[in-house]
Formats: structure tokens, sequence, C-alpha cells
């Protein structure tokens, strides 16, 4: 597992050198579902990098992209999560904000996560087997706050609608934050500028932040109080794991 962990940082680094270098190329964008749902040629090649790297060296596990041509459930075997660019928007438009996301899971249990913002050069990486760094800092657990001593990571938008009652958990909190990154979301989470993130997102987007935040006294959960399925589009939290009985009182 070592071997695989130490690989999968070099590779993660290689592509966010690759979007430093190409941050100013001429792109091509295409609209996905909806014309906020981006994605450019380079999101395109980021994946292409990392699944080329990874299969050419470990030939009989299996990739799960987000630019795949198809979605498969995290099931049994070897599984790769790649987000090539997490925050593709914030990419074209800010060149910030934006991170490379991997994880590894064999039979269904994560391994590794690794969490890279790409314009910060800071790579957040550990969990399973390994402890969390931020590069090589070492991150401490949660420690323990009230929901009013924290801020939570919630859009404007999920926060309007009230969504499952996000809205009534977020107004127990100092208040709101939005970056445009998942992954820089959840990455705030474990350095503590976060007490909890909320997000609408794919498996992708989250299964790094999974395999990290559970290493440092964190749980990803559905806003109904589930394990995320790993499989299409869900609105998912990483919160502190001492404090979900106190948050689900605040869900609906």
């Amino acid at each position: 597992m070592e071997d695989k962990y130490q690989f999968a940082k070099e590779i993660v680094l290689e592509a966010g050198e690759f979007l430093r270098q190409h941050l100013h190329d001429e792109l091509e964008i295409e609209e996905k579902g909806h014309f906020t749902d981006l994605v450019t040629q380079l999101d395109k090649a980021v994946q292409e990098h990392l699944t080329e790297r990874i299969l050419g060296r470990y030939w009989d596990d299996c990739i799960l992209g987000e630019e795949s041509p198809s979605h498969l459930p995290l099931g049994q075997g070897n599984v790769w999560i790649i987000d090539p660019i997490d925050g593709t928007t914030n990419f074209i438009v800010q060149q910030a904000d934006f991170a490379v996301l991997l994880a590894y899971f064999e039979n269904g249990i994560g391994k590794f996560g690794l969490i890279y913002d790409v314009m910060q050069q800071k790579l957040y990486h550990g969990g399973g087997d390994f402890p969390v760094y931020e590069n090589d800092s070492l991150l401490p657990p949660f420690q323990s706050k009230s929901l009013k001593e924290g801020l939570i990571g919630l859009n404007a938008g999920l926060y309007a609608q009230n969504y499952d009652g996000l809205a009534h958990f977020a107004d127990q909190t100092l208040g709101t934050r939005s970056v445009g990154s998942a992954g820089i979301s959840f990455a705030h989470v474990l350095t503590g500028r976060l007490l909890a993130q909320a997000s609408y997102i794919y498996p992708w987007d989250y299964a790094a932040a999974s395999i990290l935040g559970e290493k440092l006294g964190y749980t990803l959960m559905t806003t109904k109080g589930d394990r995320p399925a790993f499989y299409g589009r869900e609105c998912v939290m990483l919160v502190p794991t001492e404090k979900i009985t106190e948050i689900k009182g605040y869900l609906q």
C-alpha cells in the first residue's frame, strides 16, 4: 500500500504542475448538463494522463473518473476515483481555487485520499493506515467546539432552498462560506477553518474527503443521515463525528 500511496502523491503533483503550466491556454469549453456545469480539454487531458499512469503500473485496477464515459458504482476490486479539476468554473474564470482529487479504494474500503489545491500548492493526503498531512505538516484530529463557534461551507442555492434543513443548521453557526470547489472546502474542514461542509455533488468530489476526514474524526454522510451511495449525485456533508446527533436535530 505504501508504494501505491507514494505513487498517488507523485502523479497528483504532476497533474497540478501541468495545470499551472497551461493555466493561460486558450480553452475549449463545453457544457455538460447545464451551462454552469463545464468541462475543458484540460479536464480531459488530466484524467487521461492520470488514468494512463495508474493503469500503466497497476493494470488490473479500475478507474472511476468524472470524465469517464460510464459511471459504475463503487464495488469490489481496486478502484481509483479521479476528479481531474474540481472547481472547473473557478479554473476558467478565476484561475484559482481548484483542485485535483484522487482516492483509492479496495473492495469498497477507502485506503487513502488526496486533495491538491493547485494554486496554493497544498497537498492534503493520507487516511486509512496513513496519518493525514497538509504537505509535510501533520494535521490534528477535530478540536471540539460548539456550533456557534464555527462556520459551515454551504453555497447560496442550498441555503436559500433550506435544502433538508441546511439553512436551519447553518443558522446555528457563525455563518456560511462558499469556495466553489468541494475538495478545497473539505480541506478547510480538515484544517479547522470550517466546522462542516455540505454540497450536492458526485462521488469523485467527495471520495478523497471521506477517507481523509474519517482519520481526523469526521464523518461523510448524506443530509438524510445515511452513508453516501458513491453513485450518482447526492447532498453530502462532512461533519465532526461527535456532532452528528446534534446536527441531525437541525436537519429535516
